[in-house]
């Protein structure tokens, strides 16, 4: 019963969202329950969701609902869409579904920054599905330190000629634009010279090395990525020469709030699944509700991620009003993402043994939750953005 009521209180709107996201959600709830999740298990096996699926979300309305009409899109620049779908993935526990990279972090570099004609070769694809994408920054040496990029890419006629290797990218093996950054001046300071460059999948020298096995997201192909004289046209250069690192800087606000979005709802639905088992599951001829530390405990953590969705909420509105600051952007992934690694394990523990069972939702909710601590920024790198905020 507790459960049940957890579950009628989710499912009230809230006022960061209007009635119209009300009702995608429940549509893109439908393609979730009917489509990923019954297949869901298969895939994480296989460690890759089906390029078919990138194409049938994308025949829903699912993906680019910020590309323009004539492209095929929603032509709606609401982000609230977005983070609907971030929530709805994580209530699901298909937190490896990754049309949230795809729609979130790699669309708007193509909306910002592409020319006409790129528009029109790539915007429909992106819409459609045909075409996932995906942006690679880190490098083996460099991790967080996007101004440590040592990939180059030196011009040669018509062409950019990159040599160099990324890794960690998530859709890195069903990628078919992969924005690369890389260094094309190496004359300037760390901050200049990198630029954008987008990589289609046959481009001669370019390379995939393993599907990177992971402890979570296990649906998620993860990449590496090398490239060997690989000779992609000048004319796939996103964006002016150079403006690579302050065009990475300003989409990471939207890249970790969508982190936030995730992490507060993933928490959420945590404590929807220890209340469900509790109210259950019987020990020494009774509910484990009945015991007042279980109770106790479930509290802690219903009102840790209630406190942590009100903010990420606030913050999602001023994302939307286009004032969200950078050093907000990093409370919301800081808090977000580590309040669900507490209440995670803490929900986890009351399943007592079954909690370690794969079988388990709850024991897969504890794997996916590791990495939000980590991509799109770490929490040292969090709390370093919010330490100079306040000039410390």
């Amino acid at each position: 019963m507790y459960g049940e009521a957890m579950n009628a209180k989710r499912q009230q709107p809230r006022s960061v969202y209007d009635a119209e996201h009300e009702q995608f959600r429940v549509s893109f709830r439908r393609f979730l329950d009917s489509r990923v999740v019954p297949d869901y298990a298969k895939w994480e096996a296989d460690g890759v969701i089906p390029r078919a699926m990138f194409a049938e979300a994308g025949s829903h309305g699912f993906l680019g609902m910020a590309i323009d009409e004539e492209f095929g899109g929603g032509g709606v620049d609401d982000f609230r869409f977005n983070a609907v779908i971030a929530e709805e993935i994580a209530r699901a526990g298909v937190m490896s579904f990754g049309i949230n990279l795809h729609n979130d972090i790699c669309v708007p570099y193509f909306l910002r920054y592409a020319d006409d004609e790129q528009r029109r070769r790539w915007l429909p694809g992106l819409a459609s599905g045909e075409l996932i994408a995906a942006i690679a920054m880190t490098e083996p040496g460099t991790g967080s330190d996007l101004a440590g990029i040592t990939t180059t890419a030196v011009r040669d006629g018509d062409d950019f000629v990159i040599n160099g290797a990324k890794t960690f990218i998530s859709n890195g093996m069903n990628a078919d634009l992969v924005i690369v950054a890389a260094r094309t001046d190496t004359d300037g300071d760390r901050h200049s010279g990198l630029s954008l460059i987008v990589v289609e999948r046959d481009t001669p020298g370019f390379s995939r090395g393993r599907n990177l096995d992971k402890i979570g997201m296990h649906a998620q192909d993860t990449a590496e990525l090398f490239f060997a004289d690989a000779r992609v046209p000048a004319v796939n250069l996103l964006g002016d020469p150079g403006s690579g690192f302050k065009a990475l800087v300003s989409n990471l606000s939207q890249e970790r709030m969508t982190i936030a979005v995730a992490s507060a709802a993933a928490a959420a639905h945590a404590v929807e699944l220890a209340a469900v088992y509790v109210s259950e599951r019987t020990a020494f001829g009774r509910p484990l509700s009945a015991n007042q530390n279980t109770r106790f405990t479930l509290a802690d953590c219903h009102v840790q991620t209630e406190v942590v969705r009100a903010f990420v909420d606030d913050c999602l509105r001023e994302h939307v009003a286009g004032v969200l600051s950078p050093d907000r952007a990093a409370m919301a992934k800081l808090a977000a993402t580590e309040a669900q690694g507490v209440v995670v394990d803490k929900c986890l523990q009351m399943f007592g043994g079954y909690g370690y069972m794969a079988e388990y939702p709850i024991s897969r909710a504890y794997v996916d939750a590791r990495v939000q601590r980590i991509y799109g920024g770490t929490s040292e790198i969090m709390k370093e953005i919010i330490g100079k905020s306040m000039g410390i």
